[in-house]
C-alpha cells in the first residue's frame, strides 16, 4: 500500500529556499516504507540524480527530523535509521539485539503513563521514544511464532487499521448487550424504545464494522496472525462491559440511563482522543468514525435521561403551592 505524499511545498521549512535536491529527497524517503538508513537513501537518491551529494541527503534528513518530517531511530546495530513520521501513527519498538529486526507497538497505557510524568513536572514533551530491547522469538526458539518478526511500513498500517476495527468491533459488541439487557429492564415505554433503537443502530454498525474486518483481512492472508499493534487494555473488551455488569446488579430506569450516558460519553472521549492523536491513516478515520456515533448516542440518551425526570416528577398540587401574602386594607387614622 503506497502511502500517500504530501504536498512538499508545505513541508518546507518557514523562509527556506526552495531546492528541487531536496524535494527529491524528501519525495523518494516518504515512498519508502518501514526504516530507511542514511546511506540506503542516498543510494536510491544517486540512481535518480548522480548529482546528489552524501552532505545534501544528510543535511535533508536532519531538516526533516526537526520538522517533524522523520523520526531518527536505532536499533543497536551501529546505523542510524530513519522512518516517515508524516501520515504514520506514533509508535515503539521492541528491538531484538541478535537479527536487529524491529516490530512496532503503540500502548494507550504507555503514552497516558508518560503524560502523567510529564504533566508532573510541568515538562513539554515534544517528542516520546521507546524501544525495548531483547530477543526476539525466533532468535530465542528457532521457530517462527506470532510474535516474531517485524512489522513496518504499509503492514504497520493494515495492523493498525486492523486493530482498530478489532477495538471498535469489541465496543459494539459490549454495546449491543448493553442496550438489549437495558431494553428489557427498562419499564417506562418511551426510554424503552429508546434502547431498543440503539441496540438496533448497535446490531447495524456490528454487522457493517464485521464486513469491514473481512474486506481488511482479505488483502493481506497473514493479517490475522501478525502481531498487535495497539495495546488498549481498557477498550479490548468492549468500553460498555462495566456498564453491563452494573445492569445486572439491577437498577431503575433513570440508572439505567445515566449508565448508559457514562459509557457512551467514556466511549466518545476514548475514540475522539485517540483518534485526533494518530496521523491520517485507515486506523484514524476509525476511530473519528466511531467517535461521532457515540456523540450521537451520548446527546439521544442525555435527551432522553431528561425527559424521563420531567416525566417522573410529582405534579404540584394547588395545596402546595406558596400562597400569595393577603393584602390587608390600611386602617383609617382618626
Amino acid at each position: 500500500m503506497a502511502r500517500p505524499l504530501p504536498d512538499l511545498s508545505r513541508l518546507r521549512p518557514a523562509g527556506g529556499k526552495h531546492s528541487t535536491k531536496r524535494d527529491r529527497i524528501l519525495s523518494i524517503f516518504l515512498e519508502q516504507e518501514g526504516h530507511s538508513s542514511a546511506d540506503d537513501l542516498c543510494d536510491l537518491a544517486r540512481r535518480q540524480d548522480a548529482g546528489i551529494g552524501r552532505a545534501t541527503v544528510y543535511r535533508t534528513l536532519q531538516w526533516m527530523v526537526e520538522a517533524g518530517i522523520a523520526r531518527k531511530v536505532d536499533f543497536g546495530d551501529g546505523r542510524s535509521r530513519f522512518e516517515p513520521s508524516y501520515r504514520h501513527p506514533r509508535h515503539f519498538h521492541l528491538i531484538c539485539t541478535i537479527c536487529h529486526q524491529s516490530s512496532e507497538f503503540l500502548s494507550s497505557d504507555v503514552e497516558a503513563l508518560v503524560e502523567e510524568i510529564a504533566a508532573a513536572r510541568d515538562f513539554a514533551a515534544s517528542q516520546t521514544l521507546v524501544q525495548i530491547h531483547g530477543v526476539c522469538e525466533a532468535c530465542r526458539t528457532g521457530r517462527t511464532g506470532k510474535g516474531a518478526g517485524a512489522i513496518d511500513g504499509a503492514t504497520t498500517e493494515l495492523v493498525f487499521a486492523r486493530d482498530a476495527l478489532r477495538i471498535a468491533i469489541a465496543t459494539e459488541r459490549s454495546g449491543l448487550a448493553f442496550y438489549t439487557r437495558a431494553a428489557h429492564l427498562t419499564r417506562d415505554p418511551r426510554g424503552r424504545s429508546v434502547f431498543r433503537k440503539l441496540a438496533a443502530e448497535e446490531r447495524e454498525h456490528l454487522a457493517t464494522l464485521e464486513a469491514r474486518y473481512r474486506g481488511l483481512t482479505a488483502q493481506d492472508p497473514q493479517l490475522e496472525s501478525r502481531p498487535t499493534f495497539l495495546f488498549f487494555k481498557g477498550a479490548a473488551s468492549g468500553l460498555f462491559a462495566e456498564g453491563a455488569k452494573q445492569l445486572r446488579a439491577g437498577v431503575d430506569d433513570q440508572q439505567a440511563l445515566l449508565i448508559g450516558i457514562k459509557c457512551e460519553r467514556g466511549s466518545h472521549t476514548f475514540f475522539k482522543r485517540y483518534g485526533e492523536r494518530f496521523e491520517d491513516s485507515e486506523g484514524k478515520q476509525i476511530f473519528l468514525e466511531f467517535a461521532a456515533e457515540e456523540r450521537a448516542h451520548l446527546d439521544l440518551l442525555i435527551g432522553e435521561y431528561r425527559a424521563l425526570r420531567e416525566r417522573q416528577a410529582p405534579p404540584v398540587s394547588r395545596r402546595h403551592r406558596p400562597r400569595r401574602a393577603a393584602t390587608r386594607p390600611a386602617k383609617s387614622g382618626r
